[in-house]
């Protein structure tokens, strides 16, 4: 590990447990553009790649990575003749309102990061509305020194425009930082911005796919402070 002066987490699968937080809600969304027929619900499910016996995600969904208007599209094609903008609009509104499961206590975790000086921000796929709503929920707003998701204005990962955005607005020149994901969507991202790479098992990749991309593979983010110390 090179010297870290700043931190980029993805939200979730890094910051929140991506079952825990996302399962339960995409039935409700299921739930609520099916309007209760079963034929419509697999083919929304089918659509998003999503068990609807197992009432999960399977690991090729292109959602878990995904950007909120992707996610829309999926659902759309599912539903002939839909406003992919209406859904848009319902999944981000209601996106907000899914319940956080921190991977680690937060304040803790994130009051000692702030105390050794980094840098700390959050780049995600989901909107940046979602994004401030979750970590608002989650107490911990007030601890990110940026936030952006894909409709910020700088773009979506994998590309590293968000991560190089972040970058500019500390004033640290990218090979000073890390990003921390689990996806390889956000490794890649991390990889082109000349960052360290830094992949957590809270999501749904294994570890196996996130090694091309990751410099080091983490069960989780906690582990992170220690890492720091050897670095």
């Amino acid at each position: 590990m090179m010297q870290v002066n700043g931190l980029l987490f993805d939200k979730d699968g890094t910051l929140f447990d991506f079952n825990a937080t996302w399962n339960n809600w995409t039935i409700s969304v299921i739930d609520h553009f099916s309007e209760g027929n079963a034929t419509t619900s697999q083919r929304i499910a089918d659509a998003i790649d999503f068990d609807l016996i197992e009432r999960a995600f399977r690991p090729t969904s292109p959602v878990i990575a995904g950007t909120n208007r992707q996610a829309a599209e999926l659902v759309a094609s599912a539903l002939p003749g839909s406003d992919v903008d209406a859904v848009e609009d319902y999944l981000a509104k209601s996106a907000t309102e899914a319940p956080v499961a921190p991977v680690v206590p937060l304040t803790p975790y994130l009051t000692d990061l702030q105390a050794r000086g980094l840098k700390l921000g959050v780049v995600t796929n989901d909107t940046e509305m979602g994004a401030r709503a979750h970590l608002e929920t989650a107490s911990v707003t007030r601890f990110f020194d940026f936030i952006a998701g894909f409709d910020s204005g700088f773009g979506a990962k994998p590309d590293p425009d968000p991560l190089l955005a972040f970058a500019k607005a500390m004033a640290l020149d990218p090979s000073t930082i890390a990003m921390v994901g689990d996806s390889t969507h956000d490794l890649i991202a991390g990889r082109r911005a000349g960052m360290t790479t830094i992949g957590v098992l809270t999501g749904l990749a294994q570890s196996h796919e996130l090694a091309p991309y990751a410099d080091i593979v983490l069960p989780h983010i906690g582990h992170i402070p220690e890492l720091l110390e050897t670095a």
